[in-house]
């Protein structure tokens, strides 16, 4: 008997079939549904997880700028307001990034909805970039409104010198956090979990990235420590981009990011492909 090929009533019945997968590319339709689910869960406290952080960072700009800033003070050649103010601007969506993503999972494996997440038709590189996506998202809106803050602070000048630049380190700072932030959710199974990553990892890391400093100043033994943070290449390529000025070399921090970048995606797929602390 000369074999036939399927029609599509029965391409119909055995994508029907349990186990079997109905989508064979990208679900587009389900990867947006969990992109604003995601986006509108924290703007509907907006107040608290997009304007709330503006208003700190912007205290601590007054705070410094007050402290420090005055009898014409100069960083690598430009005023001390000026120079911290794009460093600040980025540390708020690295921060804000992080707390977005390494909220859902979490609180899905505290809650027991966690299968809210795994029972829809998504692959795992769709959840990761859905949930990625709205974290960047929160990440930019926070940046968005911090720079409008401070645009309103005089003595403050943070117009772009260099577009793209600010875009990609804004992008790729926000992606790693991100990623850390799935990756903190998929371990954590609580708040104090999360909450250490965010005490002992994320602040000491963005503090200590020549936010308020230049790292020049700094003595060899120091400046080869604050070279291997990876937080320095992403605030000082982005206060590059605001003031064409750099203690870094911005092509090598480009090209780490990116590398750091793909690790990291690839370990928050190996975790979710595996079901590590999720589906056990």
């Amino acid at each position: 008997m000369i074999n036939q090929p399927p029609t599509d009533a029965d391409a119909a019945r055995i994508r029907a079939l349990p186990g079997v997968a109905t989508f064979t590319g990208v679900n587009w339709e389900g990867l947006k549904t969990l992109y604003i689910k995601e986006v509108r869960r924290f703007f509907k406290v907006h107040l608290q997880t997009v304007w709330a952080p503006a208003i700190t960072t912007l205290l601590y700009l007054v705070i410094f700028t007050v402290a420090l800033g005055r009898e014409g003070k100069t960083v690598l050649g430009v005023p001390f307001a000026d120079f911290i103010a794009p460093g600040l601007i980025m540390m708020g969506m690295l921060q804000n990034s992080f707390a977005n993503a390494s909220f859902s999972l979490m609180v899905g494996k505290m809650q027991g909805t966690i299968v809210d997440y795994l029972m829809p038709p998504l692959s795992t590189g769709e959840l990761i970039a859905a949930l990625v996506s709205a974290a960047v998202t929160r990440a930019f809106l926070v940046g968005g409104a911090v720079w409008l803050v401070m645009s309103l602070w005089p003595g403050v000048h943070i117009s772009m010198a260099h577009p793209l630049w600010v875009l990609w380190f804004g992008l790729m700072g926000s992606l790693m956090l991100a990623f850390l932030g799935v990756i903190t959710s998929i371990w954590a199974d609580k708040f104090d979990q999360a909450a250490m990553v965010t005490n002992f990892v994320v602040t000491p890391l963005s503090l200590l990235s020549g936010t308020f400093y230049s790292v020049e100043q700094l003595s060899p033994a120091f400046q080869a420590v604050s070279h291997a943070n990876p937080f320095f290449y992403i605030i000082s390529g982005f206060r590059h981009g605001f003031l064409g000025v750099s203690d870094s070399p911005l092509l090598l921090g480009a090209l780490l990011l990116a590398a750091i970048n793909l690790i990291l995606f690839a370990t928050c797929y190996a975790l979710l492909r595996s079901g590590w602390k999720i589906k056990n």
